[in-house]
């Protein structure tokens, strides 16, 4: 008879371990835990992704900065232990370019939901693509504005129902990949929270990349969005991401919508990753071109400074 344990029931009490710490405790101020996210909210696996992904890549924690805006997603910069900014609904991306414009040497990140970055803020993250600014976006796309009061955003499925739509949204939804490439982002990403390993690879990518990168992860919000539609917990979404996600890199973006209600698949994958100078770099090299040596700043934080 096998010594391993099985499923028949809970190990003995002197078999048990107890497990003190977590792989990501460094990277979280511990005493903001525990978070306010409901329980089946996909900002729980989105931060874990995050904070893997700062662990992993090859750049100091002191030169790592995180801009949130407003929301449940805005909550992330609170959370994670490095130096960061929680900032006005739909202003973090022009946050984030000061900050790197200030600094070129920091390695800003925005993490914001759907509703701060795309509806309230649509404006500053057209730009910021155009310019190829060298920062990345991480968005929380959970269909809906989950922290004020679950009304439509401008990601809200087609005919989905919330506070503000009761009887089915009239509206068409922004199908984010496909915008942020139209709009010149140099890298561009989608996964779902289910998809832990690629969404924490593809944010490494984003860091690693030179210019704007963009990664849409795909959420559940029970609370918000799920329980006025076809998902009545965070469970069922995930169900639905496990069974109907597409992994396509090479997908035809015009066609990558989110339709939920006609069960549509949902495509994930790394859709673009473009070799294109950055604002950075063009700016750098037109000032060299006039003659102009603009001072570089020191690494933040940087030992004896």
């Amino acid at each position: 008879m096998s010594d391993s344990p099985t499923c028949d029931g809970p190990l003995p009490a002197d078999e048990l371990v107890m497990v003190r710490e977590h792989p990501i405790d460094s990277a979280l101020r511990e005493e903001r835990i525990p978070h306010i996210w409901c329980p089946g909210c996909g900002l729980g696996p989105a931060t874990n992704c995050y904070t893997r992904a700062m662990e992993i890549v090859d750049i100091p924690r002191e030169q790592q900065v995180v801009v949130s805006g407003i929301g449940c997603s805005g909550r992330v910069a609170g959370y994670v232990d490095i130096d960061s900014y929680h900032t006005t609904h739909g202003r973090a991306i022009p946050f984030a370019t000061g900050i790197k414009l200030a600094n070129p040497e920091l390695l800003v990140t925005v993490f914001s939901g759907d509703g701060d970055l795309f509806t309230i803020g649509g404006n500053h993250i057209i730009h910021a693509a155009r310019r190829n600014m060298d920062i990345n976006v991480i968005c929380n796309n959970n269909f809906i504005y989950g922290m004020t009061g679950g009304q439509m955003a401008a990601t809200t499925p087609h005919e989905a129902r919330s506070t503000t739509s009761p009887m089915g949204n009239f509206e068409y939804p922004f199908n984010l990949p496909y915008i942020m490439a139209a709009l010149g982002a140099t890298y561009v990403s989608r996964w779902t929270s289910l998809h832990v390993r690629q969404l924490t690879d593809a944010i490494v990518g984003a860091m690693n990349h030179p210019g704007f990168s963009f990664i849409e992860i795909i959420s559940p919000c029970p609370s918000g969005y799920g329980k006025r539609n076809e998902f009545a917990d965070g469970l069922s979404h995930m169900r639905y991401f496990r069974e109907q996600t597409v992994v396509d890199h090479d997908a035809d973006l015009a066609e990558a919508g989110i339709d939920f209600a006609a069960g549509k698949p949902v495509v994930v994958g790394n859709f673009v990753c473009e070799d294109k100078p950055s604002y950075h770099e063009v700016k750098e090299r037109i000032l060299a071109q006039q003659g102009i040596k603009r001072p570089r700043m020191p690494r933040f934080r940087e030992a004896g400074a």
